[in-house]
């Protein structure tokens, strides 16, 4: 039993896995203080244009993907590494999301 413990924490695998984790812990961090920021920009544009800034709206869907991909990682659901290790996400994650299926 302790041998095996031993030989887990050895694992390259392992240890890799909890660097990247950490990287993503930091960008969730910043992530969130983006979606705060989107969120004011936003309110202003409604209160000034009277509509939603279009653009803005689509950005606020990919990094709410974005988060969730980073969760989904961070938890152990998928091994797939977000974004920049792969494609930025556009749009809302699917029912058959590639982060769920490895």
């Amino acid at each position: 039993m302790e041998e095996d413990f031993k030989q887990r924490l050895k694992r390259k695998e392992t240890w890799q896995r909890s660097l990247y984790m950490l990287f993503f812990i930091v960008i969730y961090s910043f992530s969130k203080l983006l979606i705060i920021l989107v969120m004011l920009f936003q309110m202003m544009t409604i209160l000034l244009a009277g509509k939603a800034n279009e653009p803005l709206l689509k950005f606020g869907q990919n990094i709410s993907t974005y988060l969730y991909q980073i969760v989904i990682f961070l938890t152990f659901n998928s091994e797939r590494r977000p974004f920049p290790f792969s494609a930025w996400p556009n749009g809302e994650p699917g029912k058959t999301d590639p982060y769920l299926e490895e």
